[in-house]
C-alpha cells in the first residue's frame, strides 16, 4: 500500500488514505460516519446528524471574511463496492488498498512518474472520497481564507440518494453549495440527469430434467464495466446482454434448459460478468461448444476497441434435478434480449451529452422468482417517462410484474449562476484556460437539494476520476492538486453578502 501522504496537497491525501481504511459501502456507512463525527469533535468543530444519517459540520469565517456569503461544501460518504472475481475482499470489514501508478498503470515509487492513484482489485472510492477528504481538509486548515463554511456529508448517494431525499430545510444557513462529486478537472457542472430504478419480477415454473441431459455452467467475465451514467456512451459491453444473446440462440438451436441466471451486482454499474447454469442433451454438447467458441470470436471482434479481456468459461457442475420450463425460459430470455440498453438519445441542446440511457444492471435468480433490475437516466422528465413505459411494455408483455422506485429529478442548469461565473473566472485566472461548462449524465444530489433549499446557487467540480464504479477506478494526481488550488481560491473570493 503506497504512502499517499507524500502527494500534494498532503492534508487532503492523508485524509483520503484514512477514509480508504474505513469500510463505507452504500447503506453500510456507520463506521465512516462515526469516524467523521469523532474527528470533527476532536478538531473543535460543531457537528450534527439528522434523522436519516446526514452529517453537518460548521466552521466560522476567518478574520475579515465574516461579511461573505456562506458556502456549503458537499460530498457523500458512501462508495460503490465492486471487485475483480479473483480478489478476496469483504467491503463490510476490509480496507481499500490504494497505490500509486505511473501513466502506463505500473506501480511506481518514483515521484517524477506519479500519475494516478488506484486500488488493488477493487473500486478505489475516489468517488466521492476525494471530495469528502477535500472538505475535511478545508475544515482542518488554519491558513485557508474563507467566509462562513458548512460541510454537508450525505449518506447512500450511490444506491438510492437516501440522504439527499431526506435532507430537511432549516439545517443549513449558507447561500451557495459546491458539490464535489463531478469527475473531470477543467469542467464546471451546473446540471445533471434525473433517474429511476426499475424492477421486473418473473414467476419461475420448473420441470424435471429430461433423461440424457448434462449440466453446465457458463460464465462471461473480463469486461471493463464502469459507471452506468458517465461511461454509458463509451461503447463498453454489458455482460448481461452478451450472455442472454447466446442463451436465447442456444435455447432454440440446442434446446438448453436453464436452471439459474445471474449477472451484474449494481443497477448503476455496467455489468462486468454474468453466469448461467443449464442442462443440454448429451448428443448436442459438441455442437454447443463449437457455437460457443464461434460466439466468443464474434464478440471479441465486435468489441475489440473497448473490451480486450472478454472470456467465456464452460464447466460441468453437479447434475440438476429440475430446470426452468420452456415457456418460462423463452419468455424471460426474449424480454431480456429485447430490453433496451445503453444510449437511447443524445441531447439536442448540448453537443456530445447523452440525454437518455438505460442500464440492464442486474439479473438475479431468487428461488422461484427471477428479477431484472434497470436504471433509467434522462436530462428530461419526458425522456425518463418514455423509457420507463418502454421497459414496462417489454417486460409486462413477457409476463413480468414491473415496478419503479427511487425517482429523482434532474438538476436544471442556471445560466445566470453567480457561483458558476466566479469559479469560471477564477479557473481562467489561475490556469490561463477557460473551463468547460457542462451537464453530466449522472445523478448528482443537487436536483434533490432544491426541494429543501430552492434558493441555493449550486455548482459541481472535482478532479479527474476514470472508470468509477469499477475496479479500474483511478484518480489523476495532478488533477487533485488543481482542483484543490481552485477550491481554495474560490473560498478566498466568496461573494459578499
Amino acid at each position: 500500500m503506497s504512502n499517499l501522504s507524500q502527494l500534494e496537497p498532503a492534508s487532503l491525501w492523508q485524509l483520503f488514505e484514512k477514509i480508504c481504511s474505513i469500510p463505507r459501502s452504500s447503506k453500510h456507512e456507520q463506521a465512516i460516519s462515526l469516524w467523521i463525527q469523532n474527528w470533527a469533535n476532536q478538531s473543535g468543530l460543531t457537528v450534527k446528524e439528522d434523522k436519516v444519517g446526514n452529517l453537518f459540520i460548521k466552521k466560522p469565517a476567518t478574520a475579515g471574511m465574516e461579511n461573505r456569503k456562506g458556502i456549503i461544501l458537499q460530498a457523500h460518504m458512501d462508495m460503490v463496492p465492486q471487485k475483480n472475481n479473483d480478489v478476496k475482499h469483504d467491503f463490510l470489514t476490509d480496507a481499500i488498498k490504494p497505490y500509486i501508478v505511473d501513466a502506463s498503470g505500473n506501480h511506481t515509487n518514483n515521484p517524477d512518474l506519479f500519475a494516478w492513484v488506484t486500488a488493488q482489485g477493487t473500486t478505489l472510492g475516489a468517488d466521492n472520497g476525494i471530495g469528502l477528504a477535500s472538505a475535511l481538509a478545508i475544515l482542518a486548515s488554519n491558513d485557508i481564507v474563507h467566509g462562513p463554511i458548512e460541510v454537508l456529508i450525505t449518506i447512500d448517494e450511490e444506491s438510492g440518494m437516501t440522504g439527499a431525499f431526506g435532507l430537511e430545510a432549516g439545517w443549513l444557513e449558507g447561500d451557495i453549495l459546491i458539490n464535489t462529486d463531478s469527475e473531470q478537472e477543467g469542467e464546471i457542472y451546473m446540471g445533471c440527469a434525473g433517474g429511476i430504478d426499475g424492477k421486473a419480477t418473473f414467476p419461475l415454473t420448473f420441470e424435471t430434467v429430461p433423461n440424457n441431459y448434462q449440466a453446465f455452467n457458463l460464465s462471461i467475465s473480463g469486461l471493463n464495466g464502469g459507471h452506468s451514467g458517465v461511461d454509458i456512451d463509451s461503447g463498453r459491453a454489458n455482460a448481461n446482454k452478451l450472455l442472454v444473446r447466446f442463451l436465447l440462440t442456444a435455447s432454440f438451436d440446442f434446446d438448453i434448459r436453464l436452471t439459474e441466471l445471474n449477472g451484474g451486482s449494481l443497477r448503476n454499474a455496467i455489468p462486468r460478468d454474468a453466469d448461467a447454469s443449464f442442462v443440454v442433451a448429451t448428443d448436442k454438447i459438441t455442437a454447443l461448444k463449437r457455437a460457443l467458441s464461434d460466439y466468443l470470436v464474434t464478440i471479441q471482434a465486435n468489441f475489440t476497441a473497448v473490451e480486450s479481456g472478454i472470456e467465456l468459461l464452460l464447466i460441468s457442475p453437479e447434475d440438476f434435478d429440475t430446470c426452468w420450463s420452456k415457456v418460462t425460459q423463452v419468455a424471460i430470455l426474449r424480454a431480456l434480449n429485447a430490453c433496451p440498453n445503453g444510449v437511447l438519445r443524445m441531447s439536442d441542446d448540448i453537443a456530445g451529452i447523452v440525454e437518455t440511457s438505460l442500464n440492464l444492471g442486474v439479473m438475479q435468480t431468487r428461488g422461484n422468482k427471477f428479477n431484472a433490475l434497470t436504471l433509467i437516466r434522462s436530462l428530461h422528465d419526458d425522456g425518463r417517462t418514455d423509457t420507463q413505459q418502454m421497459v414496462q411494455s417489454v417486460f409486462e408483455l413477457a409476463g413480468a410484474d414491473v415496478s419503479f422506485s427511487g425517482a429523482y429529478p434532474g438538476w436544471k442548469p442556471n445560466p445566470d449562476s453567480a457561483i458558476m461565473q466566479l469559479i469560471k473566472e477564477t479557473y481562467q485566472k489561475i490556469f490561463d484556460k477557460v473551463p468547460d461548462i457542462m451537464v453530466i449524465h449522472a445523478g448528482l444530489e443537487c436536483g434533490l437539494f432544491k426541494n429543501a433549499y430552492p434558493q441555493w446557487d449550486m455548482v459541481s467540480i472535482g478532479p479527474t476520476i476514470k472508470y468509477p464504479h469499477s475496479p479500474d477506478e483511478k484518480v489523476e494526481i495532478a488533477s487533485v492538486a488543481k482542483y484543490w488550488q481552485l477550491l481554495v481560491a474560490v473560498l478566498a473570493n466568496a461573494p459578499r453578502k
